[in-house]
């Protein structure tokens, strides 16, 4: 048989393509590490707001969220940096900037609503929905799917339901949006 235009024969072709594939797979595997980091912290800011705020009188009972939120940005940031070796593809590429440009739409539905006197929780779990949805609708993870349309259904309980219980709301609505849906990736055959 002929060889194409790169020089490869079509068993070297094949072989380059089963390599694409499975690295992949291996990469696709590296996204449970953000939802399982992040889906930690702030199902522990969220629930710990909810009892600091619910059942004590600790003045300062929101200081979960920035204290754990500042700790998931460092440790994010170190791993990625660690993992510069990483072959980044377009859907990598696209994944990483779509998150980035939804962590911004965090910060700024955070602060709107700290300076309107609201708690952010309702708008935080849509952009959360959106982001998982998204995800795993580009890495055909139907848990991640699931996980995204959760987070959608939390949305719409957290603005028909008292502000004192949407931190409980966003907290269910991560750990099956984003832990549930993390563990299964990390652990799927690739």
């Amino acid at each position: 048989m002929e060889t194409t235009d790169t020089g490869f024969d079509p068993s070297q072709s094949l072989q380059l393509i089963a390599e694409t594939i499975n690295k992949t797979k291996e990469n696709i595997k590296e996204y449970s590490f953000c939802f399982m980091l992040w889906g930690w912290l702030i199902a522990i800011a969220s629930f710990s707001f909810y009892i600091l705020h619910s059942f004590t009188d600790f003045q300062y009972y929101y200081l979960p969220f920035p204290v754990l939120v500042g700790i998931g940005i460092v440790i994010t940031i170190s791993h990625y940096l660690r993992g510069r070796h990483i072959t980044e593809t377009f859907l990598t590429f696209f994944l990483k900037r779509m998150w980035l440009v939804l962590a911004g739409c965090f910060i700024l539905a955070v602060l709107a609503n700290i300076f309107q006197g609201h708690q952010p929780f309702t708008y935080t779990t849509l952009i959360g929905g959106i982001g998982t949805l998204v995800t795993g609708l580009v890495l055909r993870f139907r848990p991640l799917v699931a996980g995204g349309v959760l987070f959608l259904v939390a949305y719409v309980i957290s603005m028909c339901v008292l502000a004192e219980y949407r931190p409980l709301i966003q907290g269910i609505a991560v750990i099956t949006g984003y832990l549930i849906p993390g563990y299964l990736l990390k652990y799927t055959k690739g």
